[in-house]
């Protein structure tokens, strides 16, 4: 019996490995943003034990060169190297983009499905606190948010989280108000599923690709916005490593010539967000159902 199992198993992950395999043959683009999502986790995960300086440590003896083979993207006005700076920033600003789009993807997706599934009462609240979150601009409410609980990475994780909240609620809010009344619904509800069973196994797993899709997008602007708020000041505080505040404080020297204290952070920043971009097609492709073979 337990041989019987394992056999029926293997072709599950052998279909999902060839399945995976050929979307991203399928769109080179794919492979490409997948690929550069591979490197970002591995600097954030290795990163900080493989740089070649102490990304806190200054040196002014060695302060604004320019890039070298000592130091490849060059110094800052400290004499802190600036690729080991960077690479210890991506963990920190993978983290708020991660935690915070895990937060908003499991509080605002709940609440858009109830919201399309349930109706009345419920459809009303959640659509009450979205349209007042959507009355503001979303940045200003950031910095708002942030100033008023302080800066520290927590908030600004929660901050990110509550204006990237209405976008969740009302991508799973359409597709719930459109399937509520679907056929296989019906017939899950007539074989004796309750409501949450219904909402969580059969709703919910439609969903998932349009959600995937938004979830890449907003990881994107997660890392831009933890950026903007370090980059006026509301956001991590020096001397932690930073891209926005990395971008910050290069921007001053860009006038007398020290293009690459704000250059090389500003690169990393601009290559995360394109990868989250492009990584939105093709998680959707790859948690389609529609799409398998």
């Amino acid at each position: 019996m337990s041989t019987a199992t394992a056999d029926a198993a293997a072709p599950s992950k052998d279909g999902i490995l060839s399945h995976a395999r050929h979307i991203v043959s399928e769109n080179p683009v794919t492979g490409v943003s997948f690929a550069l999502f591979a490197l970002f986790l591995l600097a954030a995960i290795i990163g900080p034990f493989i740089v070649p300086y102490d990304p806190l440590a200054s040196d002014t003896a060695a302060a604004l060169q320019a890039p070298s083979a000592a130091h490849w993207f060059g110094t800052d006005q400290l004499g802190r190297d600036i690729f080991s700076r960077v690479v210890v920033a991506t963990r920190l600003d993978m983290i708020i983009a991660i935690a915070s789009v895990a937060l908003v993807f499991l509080a605002g997706g709940f609440a858009g499905i109830a919201s399309g599934y349930f109706g009345g009462w419920t459809d009303r609240i959640v659509g009450r606190v979205s349209d007042t979150i959507m009355a503001f601009p979303l940045f200003v409410l950031a910095m708002g948010i942030v100033a008023a609980l302080g800066n520290t990475v927590t908030n600004i994780i929660i901050a990110t989280a509550i204006i990237n909240f209405p976008l969740y609620v009302r991508v799973a809010r359409a597709e719930a108000n459109v399937r509520r009344e679907a056929g296989f619904v019906q017939a899950a509800r007539l074989s004796g599923n309750s409501e949450m069973r219904i909402l969580l196994g059969h709703i919910a797993p439609n969903i998932l690709p349009l959600m995937m899709v938004q979830v890449s997008l907003t990881m994107g602007y997660a890392i831009l916005n933890a950026a903007g708020l370090s980059f006026i000041g509301l956001g991590v505080r020096p001397p932690t490593p930073e891209w926005g505040i990395m971008v910050a404080e290069g921007a001053s020297f860009i006038i007398s010539g020290e293009w690459w204290i704000a250059f090389f952070p500003g690169v990393t920043l601009m290559l995360a967000v394109f990868c989250f971009n492009l990584l939105g097609d093709g998680l959707r492709d790859l948690v389609d159902p529609q799409r398998r073979t």
